[in-house]
């Protein structure tokens, strides 16, 4: 996608949110353009690893699917009727012909390979999710993806793990989360391994990028490990990977 055009979108998802503001509607940007958003410094490593952006993601809530319809078609994005039909209650998509793009929007919680719940969340940030949600979101994945990877990369390089939500991914979060969900924790976990595993196959990191990232990651891993673990995980965990632990996205769709 042309850079231009790159731009464009994230200067519109931007205004997206804004002007859901002024109107009272809570929404929130996720994926790939929250990255580029959060990580200005290190903004260039996507570039330079032809990270490209060609979709919107946003969350928001239920009672907003009226408004929600409303404020994307001011921006000319048109819905995806068929779609919304059988999976409205969900999640809708909306496409704009001039621009090449297509707006993903999940109502209160991201049910992939794993369920994300945001309605107690969405204003911990503006206009993004907050980043620890937003690294959740992207080790949800079970079949881990390269575009995946490098925002993952890009987001730990440019963020601390810490205690709160302001520019920081929020491992207290993080780990009471996976704390009482064995498939979720068993899913990150593997992830952030294979993030920490590829570093050495990005030839734009330096190795002063890979050594800061792996640090991070191995902290988090640890922090999530220490968490105490609630009995139904302890239980699960006994089960392991001879039962499925996460859901088909296919399922989903």
């Amino acid at each position: 996608m042309r850079p231009k055009i790159m731009n464009d979108l994230v200067e519109d998802a931007v205004r997206i949110v804004e002007r859901g503001k002024e109107r009272g509607v809570t929404i929130r940007i996720m994926g790939a353009i929250a990255v580029r958003i959060h990580c200005q410094e290190f903004q260039h490593l996507l570039s330079a690893m032809e990270r490209e952006i060609t979709d919107m993601d946003f969350m928001t809530l239920s009672r907003f699917k009226k408004d929600i319809r409303d404020l994307l078609q001011n921006f000319g994005f048109v819905a995806n009727e068929r779609f919304i039909s059988w999976h409205g209650k969900n999640r809708h998509i909306y496409n704009h012909e001039k621009l090449g793009a297509k707006v993903d929007v999940f109502f209160d919680k991201l049910e992939m390979c794993h369920t994300i719940d945001f309605r107690e969340r969405l204003e911990y940030d503006f206009p993004t999710i907050t980043l620890a949600d937003l690294l959740l979101e992207k080790m949800q994945i079970v079949r881990l993806t390269e575009k995946d990877i490098k925002d993952t990369i890009v987001l730990l390089r440019e963020h601390e793990i810490g205690t709160t939500e302001n520019e920081t991914v929020n491992y207290k979060y993080i780990s009471s989360i996976l704390a009482d969900d064995w498939g979720f924790y068993y899913t990150v976990v593997n992830n952030l391994e294979k993030v920490r595993f590829s570093l050495d196959g990005y030839d734009a990191l330096t190795n002063i990028d890979r050594s800061c990232v792996r640090e991070r990651i191995t902290k988090l891993i640890k922090y999530i490990d220490d968490e105490p673990k609630s009995l139904s995980w302890r239980l699960r965990a006994k089960v392991g990977i001879k039962k499925r632990w996460y859901t088909e996205v296919d399922e989903v769709r």
